[in-house]
């Protein structure tokens, strides 16, 4: 199955919900294995804020992508649509802060894509496939995750208001059944929440044509366009959020009460604890050719995601033939926690290499470790997740910040400072 992108570029504009700016979102075909990318080209050097739950800065009304005045609020309407196209590599224009929210639903950015076109593009969709069920709790949200064949979404809300009160509804996510069920649901808001949200500088340019606007007891100024059509764009939301995976999801989501906080965290552990299929990854046969480790110091044995410029995320799996358990300790093995950073290290040697282009003869010294923690111990049988990303790059000198999981729970993490030299 190839990758999926847009044929041509397509743009719309309008005003943003919640901060009121006037924007223009321009979506161009994606080059191969990029990615949906976000940039913001009303800002020096174009920054460029990858749509991944990495980037994810806050969740309070919408989704947040970005940090300080390059953030881009309010993703979730538009990546929703690019989630229900399958499209996986994207680059999305803005002149401005916001996506606009146009008529308050999906359907918008649904025509927008679709109208453009749809291309192929070399290399496999990156597929997050469910293989065991769990559960998650965040907030009021809950979550059940199941195994399934292709993405089933099922959504229950429950507001006082009596023309909400509890509503529950069940899609199978495909572009069709998306635009037949979903697309044309509106976010909505209460009138006696607008003063508090605007004190908090949101819902700037919310309007009765933006969204579904309740009273105590009514809908101002529309019709429903279906009488469920909350629960309807609720589960429109899980969608858009659940883009922020960076790939596909096959699973069955049993949402109660979501929110955006809860789908973030959703899609963090999905990321984290989900067999993960395709992009751009590395065998060991890669890894050999780009680091100068060997037994038994080589601590990495796949590079499932690199995203260049900004992160990488490799796996080590610990066994207990590994050599360093016959002394630390005998009767009892954990991983000493100083060869967990090493493995961090060497994940973001791969991502070092790979950004400077270096071939070998070249070697990654690391010359500075801070703010190291150790959140629990890691023993024989576990897969060690580690998650690296730059945070400043000069020359060959780089500041990475890395991440260790196990099952998704945290067990290390640094701050490092690398340096590429000649070996």
């Amino acid at each position: 199955m190839p990758r999926r992108t847009i044929a041509a570029q397509a743009m719309l504009s309008g005003v943003g919900l919640h901060t009121g700016a006037t924007t223009r979102v321009r979506c161009r075909p994606g080059l191969p294995e990029q990615g949906i990318v976000f940039r913001r080209i009303d800002l020096p050097g174009a920054p460029e804020i990858p749509a991944r739950v990495s980037e994810v800065s806050d969740t309070e009304r919408r989704t947040v992508i970005g940090r300080g005045p390059g953030c881009i609020h309010t993703v979730e309407h538009l990546l929703a649509a690019v989630a229900a196209l399958e499209l996986d590599d994207l680059q999305i224009e803005l002149d401005g802060p916001e996506p606009p929210i146009l008529d308050g639903s999906f359907m918008p950015y649904l025509d927008l894509l679709e109208g453009a076109g749809i291309a192929t593009l070399p290399g496999e969709p990156v597929t997050f496939t469910v293989t065991r069920p769990f559960t998650l709790k965040e907030g009021e949200a809950g979550y059940q995750v199941l195994p399934a064949a292709g993405l089933r979404l099922s959504a229950t809300i429950e507001w006082s208001h009596p023309l909400i009160g509890r509503q529950a509804g069940a899609w199978d996510v495909t572009a069709a059944e998306f635009r037949r069920e979903l697309a044309a649901a509106r976010t909505f808001g209460f009138t006696s929440e607008v003063d508090a949200l605007r004190a908090r500088g949101l819902l700037k340019g919310g309007t009765l044509q933006s969204a579904v606007v309740l009273s105590e007891d009514a809908v101002l100024g529309t019709t429903l366009r279906w009488p469920d059509e909350f629960v309807r764009h609720k589960t429109g939301d899980i969608l858009g959020d659940l883009a922020l995976v960076g790939g596909r999801v096959q699973a069955h989501i049993v949402a109660t009460r979501p929110s955006h906080q809860g789908n973030v965290a959703l899609a963090r552990a999905i990321v984290r604890t989900t067999a993960q299929r395709g992009g751009r990854m590395l065998d060991i046969q890669r890894i050999l050719e780009v680091l100068p480790h060997r037994y038994p110091i080589l601590l990495v044995d796949r590079i499932l995601e690199l995203v260049p410029r900004k992160r990488v995320v490799g796996i080590k799996n610990v066994t207990i033939n590994e050599p360093f358990f016959q002394g630390h300790f005998p009767g009892h093995p954990i991983m000493p926690g100083v060869l967990i950073v090493e493995a961090m290290a060497q994940v973001g040697g791969m991502l070092l290499m790979d950004e400077l282009r270096e071939p070998p003869p070249k070697v990654v010294y690391f010359m500075a470790l801070d703010n190291v923690k150790f959140r629990r111990p890691v023993v024989p049988g576990d897969q060690l997740r580690s998650e690296v990303e730059i945070v400043q790059l000069r020359g060959r000198n780089c500041r990475l910040k890395g991440v260790a999981y196990v099952d998704g729970q945290v067990v290390a993490e640094a701050e490092m400072l690398a340096r590429v030299v000649d070996r």
